[in-house]
């Protein structure tokens, strides 16, 4: 009996890298294996050269489909099997190999907006819903848009074995989060790649699109994150080893800005609920800060920190990379 298996890879769209799939029939039994596909189509290749290659990295049951058939997370390479420049992950796997021993974790709070009819969901035609205040974490009708999506979304997730933690809708109407962690530097990576391409698969079943617009709406509203948690076992057990951390992330904020997904001037406002993006700071239960130190981390003196600046459309492979580097370094 064969099975399907849906290779699914990041392209090279500028400034935000877009994902892609196709699907491969496998006899009953056969590993995955290499397969290729059109660079010159993704923004990956020229045309007269055009061949790219898929290298499988991660898999997980296809939730969608059921039975045997499978998701795959796949690295994109050259034709000579090394890493294609737009290959993010390659360069996180080795910085996480070697801080493997500091044993870093991430928990990623991926938000997204639904768009229903050429606007956000809920937003009524040519015109906007009432203010802020009531969405965050609401409940009814007049206050939760694409509830249907999120909850089939995070059955999927969860069949897929996924390491979800949560969701809960967002302070914008349509908008929402789904938790990813704590897990390793390239298994939140992988499984938070994984988790996006089922959430536009399953959207389009409902005719809903889904995008990682970290200013979807211009005004009063507020932007879309991914916002990072991150520690290291010294983390877990040491208050100054988390002060270290801030610490290092201030001194190489601007390099993390900058990487930190486009368009980021946009949501890193100072208001609604950000710091400005050309200012770095950190405080404890700070939603205005660039890195929040939760208040049950200093109450106990160890624990991890959030990094608020990450985009919704950030590239994971690039920021659990930069900070990982970057705080590992500092408390080698």
């Amino acid at each position: 009996m064969a099975y399907k298996a849906e290779y699914i890879w990041i392209d090279g769209t500028e400034p935000t890298a877009r994902l892609r799939s196709k699907t491969k029939i496998l006899a009953d039994g056969a590993e995955l294996p290499i397969w290729g596909f059109d660079g010159s189509s993704t923004n990956q290749a020229p045309g007269d050269n055009s061949d790219c290659v898929l290298r499988p990295a991660f898999s997980c049951p296809d939730p969608i489909r059921g039975g045997d058939d499978v998701l795959v997370m796949c690295e994109v390479l050259l034709t000579d099997m090394s890493p294609h420049p737009t290959n993010t992950r390659a360069l996180l796997s080795s910085v996480a190999e070697r801080y493997a021993g500091q044993e870093p974790l991430f928990g990623i709070e991926q938000e997204y907006t639904f768009f229903k009819d050429g606007r956000p969901h809920g937003f009524p035609p040519g015109g906007f819903p009432a203010p802020q205040g009531f969405y965050y974490c609401g409940v009814g009708a007049d206050e939760v848009y694409g509830r249907e999506v999120v909850e089939a979304h995070l059955d999927a997730c969860l069949e897929a074995g996924l390491s979800l933690s949560g969701i809960n809708a967002e302070v914008m109407p349509g908008q929402w989060e789904f938790q990813v962690g704590p897990l390793s530097p390239l298994e939140v990576s992988d499984q938070l790649w994984i988790a996006r391409w089922l959430l536009y698969r399953i959207a389009e079943e409902f005719d809903i699109a889904v995008t990682l617009d970290p200013k979807p709406v211009k005004g009063d509203w507020n932007g879309a994150g991914a916002h990072t948690n991150f520690s290291t076992n010294a983390m877990r057990e040491s208050y100054e080893a988390v002060i270290t951390a801030c610490e290092a992330l201030g001194k190489k904020a601007s390099e993390h800005v900058e990487n930190y997904g486009s368009d980021i001037e946009h949501r890193l406002t100072g208001m609604h609920e950000t710091a400005p993006w050309h200012e770095f700071s950190y405080g404890v239960s700070n939603r205005g800060a660039s890195v929040r130190i939760p208040w049950q981390v200093e109450v106990e003196q160890k624990g991890y920190i959030e990094d608020r600046r990450p985009n919704a459309n950030m590239d994971p492979y690039v920021v659990t990379r930069l900070i990982t580097d970057t705080v590992c370094t500092a408390l080698a």
